[in-house]
């Protein structure tokens, strides 16, 4: 790929990421962000994330102000635009930005279904491919791609696209799509269909950026697979990570900012158009709803996980068993009062970091995450549960 155009003096970039408790999952993202530095050696690089981890973005876009930056080019660390690059990350960046004068951020757009990450995602399925030593053809093989899930049916339907691109580009022989949560269909009883088909081989392939809790529990769902069903072979594939074709494409997104063509697909966003079943959210107010959890995640040092966190952390009797700091997940569907040092974390000012217990409050809001139309549906959608067989793994010592 043909090198950036010199950036104008006073430019930076900030990577916004969404942040985990799996410290794994923290660190590759950071990998990511050092390539990309690396990529751009005259240019200063930040990154930090909305929430679980630290640094937050504010704390990026002050290390960027330190430097002299004037002009950020933040980029969403995001596959897909549902409410993180649509509401949340804009939300945090405008903030910030009204909080500090002379400063402009311009917003760049998600990585969307890209060639590039199309020829990244085939590398990491010709990996998986070569986990087994049966030889099963092309053909005879199902793939089952998972994405994350949205309450945003085009974020969700741009997985089903990668998906056919695979599909219909590798040869196999059928193609499935399911979802870690908040839609359907779940990766379980996607697998239990996709068995049905009489296909010879799955191969689960999770369109993830980094690793995490989300991912550890597809794994741990095609185990389980392929327990139940000894006669099918299903094999795990790699999640993206830092492949070159990766950083590629944000250096892609990067060049788009510069000459103006930075823009999302608004023809199918449900906050603008009649989307078929969302039609109770055009015209939505757009809010960030994470400034209740920006820095949370620390504390964790001396849990089992020992940094590869499976989210036991979220339960209270875990915690106490392992003498483990307790922070729950703030629910949004409420009117209430809390205390806490106003948005802190979301206007730049001294960070509000907690590492161990959740921020508390001293306003009343009234603040709720938009209702999902199927919540009843039967193959979803909730976030992908625990494998039950699993739940030993973090008493593990």
């Amino acid at each position: 790929m043909d090198d950036l155009p010199l950036l104008p003096a006073g430019t930076g970039i900030m990577l916004c990421g969404h942040g985990s408790r799996n410290q794994r999952a923290v660190g590759e993202f950071a990998v990511l962000a050092d390539a990309l530095k690396a990529r751009l050696p005259a240019v200063p690089v930040e990154y930090g994330y909305l929430e679980f981890a630290n640094p937050v973005i504010h704390q990026g876009l002050d290390c960027l102000r330190e430097q002299g930056v004037r002009h950020v080019l933040a980029v969403p660390g995001m596959l897909f635009a549902a409410g993180h690059a649509k509401n949340d990350i804009p939300a945090v960046l405008k903030t910030y930005e009204a909080m500090h004068p002379g400063l402009r951020i311009t917003y760049g757009r998600e990585l969307g279904v890209d060639l590039k990450m199309l020829r990244a995602a085939s590398d990491r399925i010709e990996q998986g491919l070569k986990q087994s030593p049966r030889d099963i053809k092309r053909e005879d093989t199902l793939l089952l791609v998972v994405g994350r899930g949205a309450s945003d049916p085009d974020a969700n339907s741009n997985v089903a696209k990668v998906m056919r691109m695979l599909w219909e580009g590798m040869g196999f022989g059928w193609g499935e799509i399911a979802y870690s949560g908040v839609t359907f269909p779940l990766v379980t009883p996607a697998l239990d269909h996709a068995v049905k088909l009489g296909y010879r081989r799955i191969l689960v392939f999770p369109y993830f950026l980094f690793t995490g809790v989300l991912v550890k529990r597809i794994y741990d769902a095609a185990d389980e697979a392929q327990a139940k069903y000894p006669n099918v072979e299903i094999l795990n594939a790699p999640y993206l990570d830092d492949h070159p074709l990766v950083i590629d494409t944000f250096l892609d997104r990067i060049r788009e900012m510069l000459v103006g063509q930075n823009l999302m697909n608004c023809a199918l966003c449900k906050y603008r158009e009649q989307v078929l079943g969302f039609e109770a959210e055009v015209g939505l107010k757009q809010e960030s709803h994470h400034h209740h959890v920006e820095g949370i995640g620390g504390g964790m040092e001396n849990c089992p996980c020992k940094g590869d966190c499976d989210s036991s952390c979220r339960d209270e009797a875990f915690c106490r068993k392992h003498d483990l700091p307790f922070t729950p997940l703030h629910s949004h569907d409420h009117d209430h009062p809390h205390t806490h040092e106003p948005h802190a974390l979301s206007l730049g000012a001294k960070p509000l970091v907690s590492f161990g217990k959740a921020p508390v409050h001293d306003h009343s809001h009234d603040h709720h995450h938009q209702p999902y139309p199927f919540a009843t549906h039967p193959h979803g959608p909730v976030t992908l549960p625990k494998i039950p067989g699993k739940l030993a793994r973090e008493d593990r010592e």
